[in-house]
């Protein structure tokens, strides 16, 4: 499956999102910098690291203009737990189709059992790819303090 390159629109799809509504990417981040997390589930200690340091580090985030979203395969009474357990800050999705997402996106499928290995992006605020990371174990994702940095080096390009 190809991978989302540099430059690149990132693709139209809708997750539901815990406690009703869906995530509706890239549309709801439109205008923003924006941070897509697909952590590979609730079960994960590296996903779970990450989404609480993607929290603690989220009004930096904000100064600076980003979003932030996360999704897995994880049900949503599990995605629910897991955004409660680490006061996420941000919108989590649940039930994301797997195999749609892998196609969409070139994130890693696992078959068995099934789930998405960690793929982050970020993306501009029109919504086209800036960086991404593609994952294919349990280590290897976007960090929080990176992004930040990053970030604060694109908004200093543009100045």
């Amino acid at each position: 499956m190809p991978r989302l390159e540099t430059g690149s629109r990132f693709p139209a799809l809708s997750i539901p999102a815990v406690g009703g509504g869906h995530i509706t990417l890239p549309d709801d981040l439109a205008g923003s910098f924006g941070v897509v997390l697909v952590y590979r589930g609730s079960w994960c200690p590296y996903c779970n690291a990450q989404l609480a340091s993607f929290s603690r580090h989220y009004d930096k985030l904000v100064e600076l203009g980003a979003k932030v979203v996360a999704f897995s395969v994880d049900d949503e009474p599990a995605a629910a737990e897991l955004a409660a357990k680490h006061k996420l800050r941000f919108p989590v999705g649940h039930s994301a189709d797997g195999p749609v997402i892998a196609a969409a996106t070139g994130a890693h499928l696992n078959d068995e059992p099934r789930y998405l290995h960690s793929t982050g992006f970020v993306l501009d605020p029109d919504g086209s790819v800036l960086t991404a990371v593609y994952a294919n174990g349990p280590i290897g994702r976007l960090v929080a303090e990176d992004v930040i940095g990053f970030l604060r080096y694109v908004e200093g390009r543009a100045a």
